[in-house]
Parts: C-alpha cells; structure tokens; sequence
C-alpha cells in the first residue's frame, strides 16, 4: 500500500518541478519583453524583477497583464507565444498547488 507521507512528498516534487518552470519561462519572458516591448519592461521594473528590491506593485502590473490577455494585441508572435506559456504554467502551478494542498488536507 502507498503510503500517505509519498504521495504527499511526490505532489510536493511535482509541483516544485512546476514552479521552476513557470520562474523559468517568466524570466526568459522578461528577457524578450526587453525588445519587443520596452515600455511595458521598465513599466514592471524588469531588470530588477527577481531582486528583493523589486518593486511589488509593478510587479503586479505583469500579472495583470497576463491575466487579462492584453499580449494577444501585440505585434511580435514570439512574445505571444511566450506570454501564453507563462500564463499556462502558472495556470498549472495553482492548479497542482491546490490538489496538493486538498490532498494534504484529506490524508
């Protein structure tokens, strides 16, 4: 029989694993959001974005601008298509998060 401490252990790998991508993929986001929309980089203050003296609030710019979708106006189809990656693997990441924390819950 499995035990409950390895499923939990295993969620908890997976969703690590996930979270790194997602990180991953924000900054290679970032990186390309350098040239194919200055304006919104230094509006989510992107060159000291992983910094712990990041500004939050512009930060959260970035989110909103995910969220909504406001990248699918854009001129640049990579910049999309990574817009669209970062959103889907956060998606992933809460998603994971919340089976992992209902399971921990539950077991």
């Amino acid at each position: 029989m499995i035990s409950s401490d390895l499923v939990l252990f295993t969620l908890m790998v997976v969703v690590s694993v996930n979270l790194a991508r997602a990180l991953t993929a924000l900054r290679s986001l970032l990186y390309i959001m350098r040239e194919a929309h200055p304006l919104l980089y230094q509006q989510v203050d992107g060159r000291d974005f992983f910094t712990t003296h990041g500004n939050v609030v512009k930060q959260f710019r970035l989110y909103h601008y995910i969220r909504s979708r406001e990248y699918m106006h854009h001129h640049d189809p990579l910049f999309i298509k990574k817009c669209d990656k970062v959103r889907g693997l956060f998606i992933l990441f809460m998603n994971l998060l919340g089976v992992t924390l209902l399971a921990a819950i539950l077991i």
